[in-house]
């Protein structure tokens, strides 16, 4: 495959674009990893001692990935997918990224996708506290809307929605 660098890690930094598949229900288990490699490294901070809600986000999962209308995409690394990208007609769901690929434009480049895909005025909600997130849409074009909402896991922190400016904003 044309896009691992020669540590064995994939890169969004090649001209070709990347691998992308279409994610199916027996993806969910690895999705559910992915999602909790994610969030713990990179906002353990928000929800404190509170556990990883394991069953609940693998029952999200299945549900989800038989949902019409919702695509949910999965960028597949040596032994396990080291991104997703979760989505429907205006609205990105779900972006994850391995940690041990962060920084190497794979986020950007779903960012992308997702953007060519649906455009303008497209949404997404985001911990108010992960600031690495935050920084990431902002640099693609989104900008906060002024609408607030809780999440419903514990300890219950703040999510901001995001609107996309323009499709081709980077």
């Amino acid at each position: 495959m044309g896009h691992r660098a020669r540590t064995g890690r994939l890169s969004a930094t090649t001209t070709e674009p990347l691998p992308w598949r279409t994610a199916g229900l027996g993806d969910a288990v690895a999705l559910r990893d992915l999602e909790r490699r994610a969030n713990l490294a990179g906002f353990g901070h928000v929800f404190g001692a509170e556990p990883f809600p394991d069953d609940e986000v693998l029952a999200r999962w299945r549900a989800t990935l038989v949902e019409p209308g919702v695509v949910t995409e999965v960028l597949d690394g040596e032994n396990r997918p080291v991104a997703l990208l979760c989505h429907e007609e205006g609205l990105l769901r779900h972006l994850s990224v391995d940690p041990a690929a962060w920084g190497l434009g794979i986020g950007s480049a779903a960012l992308a996708r997702f953007a060519a895909t649906h455009g303008a005025g497209s949404t997404l909600w985001c911990l108010e506290r992960n600031a690495r997130a935050l920084a990431l849409y902002a640099r693609h074009g989104w900008t906060p809307t002024g609408r607030t909402r809780r999440t419903p896991f514990p300890p219950w922190p703040t999510e901001v929605e995001l609107a996309l400016r323009s499709a081709d904003a980077r």
